[in-house]
């Protein structure tokens, strides 16, 4: 049975893994963290998260003894720090948290040569299925399509385009040997002039409470091929982040993928 630490436990999110972490047959909460001064320290997680009296309290000092592995969908931020204290410990960590800047990438990357680190922008079996699809539709595709990603969430979410859509962008760029750097384009307006064959564009929507909709566009002369997931509960990322937490344990320290972790590639 694995233990499991969670950050952010009075949130959406947090309460999602709670639940997860309780229902799935291998895992079982361990500890949950939340920011000093949140009304739900000292309150029980599962209570806050709608299951049962679990006995595991909401805390707001991390505490690595009562957890084999962390789950962390929060901030970049709080993301590192928890990090950081989960690599001193020799704990390894499960990131779902999306918005990372280079740099900040560049810690986690040096994180991960002490603690094996999983890190996905999106935990769903389902998107993760749907990077292979996009890899065998480029290799075929190739050159001959014009190439657009649009990503919807709900109106909470402060990172855009999400992380699933850069990651959909950055798997489709290297099998057709570009980058995002030089070919994506984040944004159209006014007189943007004719689209070059090679970009590959982005498009957002904010909007209610929407979990998580992601389409790429292969459009070609006379016909298109387009590639969609939708969530329709957090339960999906939950489940996946539940499944990597498990596979995590048993890994060296390093830095893997979901696909990793699913045997996708």
């Amino acid at each position: 049975m694995v233990k499991i630490g969670i950050s952010g436990a009075a949130g959406r999110m947090g309460k999602t893994l709670i639940q997860a972490a309780h229902s799935t047959e291998y895992t079982k909460l361990g500890f949950a963290l939340e920011v000093k001064g949140n009304p739900s320290v000292g309150s029980d997680a599962g209570i806050l998260a709608g299951v049962k009296e679990l006995g595991v309290y909401v805390s707001d000092q991390m505490q690595t003894e009562l957890f084999d592995a962390f789950v962390e969908f929060t901030t970049p931020e709080a993301t590192l720090e928890h990090l950081e204290t989960c690599r001193n410990a020799g704990k390894p960590v499960v990131i779902g948290t999306t918005g990372f800047s280079p740099d900040q990438r560049d810690c986690i990357n040096k994180a991960s040569a002490d603690i094996p680190i999983v890190l996905a922008p999106n935990m769903s079996v389902g998107v993760n299925l749907c990077l292979s699809l996009l890899e065998t539709a480029a290799k075929t595709l190739g050159d001959t399509v014009d190439i657009e990603i649009i990503e919807a969430h709900h109106r909470e979410k402060v990172d855009a385009p999400s992380g699933t859509a850069i990651k959909m962008g950055e798997v489709i760029a290297k099998v057709l040997d570009r980058s995002l750097d030089e070919d994506g384009v984040f944004t159209r307006h006014g007189h943007t002039g004719r689209r070059e064959r090679k970009s590959i564009g982005f498009a957002t929507i904010r909007a209610g409470d929407i979990v998580g909709d992601h389409t790429a566009m292969f459009a070609g002369d006379g016909e298109r091929i387009e590639i969609t997931h939708r969530s329709n509960s957090r339960m999906t990322y939950a489940m996946g982040a539940m499944r990597a937490a498990k596979w995590v344990l048993s890994q060296s320290n390093g830095l893997y993928e979901m696909r990793d972790v699913l045997g996708l590639d």
